[in-house]
């Protein structure tokens, strides 16, 4: 028998008492946001120990990633990372005053600024970078290589078919 989580106790209890209902949809939808926040959980020590607060990561390996000159307007630095703007300017106010970015006016839109990886920020997030992808390999090594593409495209799949909000 294959071993039981947390999801599947919920699922037996709402078989039990709402029978009526097909309650599959939990089965992975319960799991995915249980799982989120456990991920976060294993993440955020790694980042910790380099010194960032939460949140922080994202930022600077979206500008890390983005090449020369690792620069990114504000709505594209959001677009491009795995953030929400809510919240963005507060990180980006904490994130220059700790000098691993700066912000200036944009030469394309005089109306727009630039939010540019500092080289500290880039030494940073380049030391970051490894100890972080070590965790990941950790956090996944329960995982087959086939199990591991697989999972990465089906959460692709279930991601690009959401229905429009």
């Amino acid at each position: 028998m294959a071993q039981r989580d947390g999801v599947d106790l919920i699922l037996e209890q709402w078989r039990r008492e709402r029978p009526d209902l097909d309650h599959s949809p939990v089965g992975i939808v319960g799991r995915v946001s249980r799982l989120a926040r456990e991920l976060e959980q294993r993440l955020e020590p790694v980042y910790r120990e380099h010194g960032l607060e939460p949140g922080w990561h994202d930022v600077l390996a979206t500008l890390r990633r983005s090449g020369p000159p690792f620069a990114l307007r504000p709505t594209d630095l959001t677009n491009a990372s795995m953030l929400t703007s809510s919240g963005t300017t507060k990180r980006l106010d904490k994130l220059e005053q700790a000098g691993l970015i700066a912000r200036s006016p944009d030469p394309a839109d005089r109306r727009g600024t630039l939010i540019t990886l500092t080289d500290a920020g880039r030494e940073l997030i380049d030391a970051l970078t490894e100890a972080h992808l070590e965790n990941e390999r950790r956090i996944l090594a329960g995982l087959s290589e086939a199990d591991q593409r697989r999972l990465a495209d089906l959460l692709r799949k279930l991601q690009l078919g959401l229905p429009a909000q």
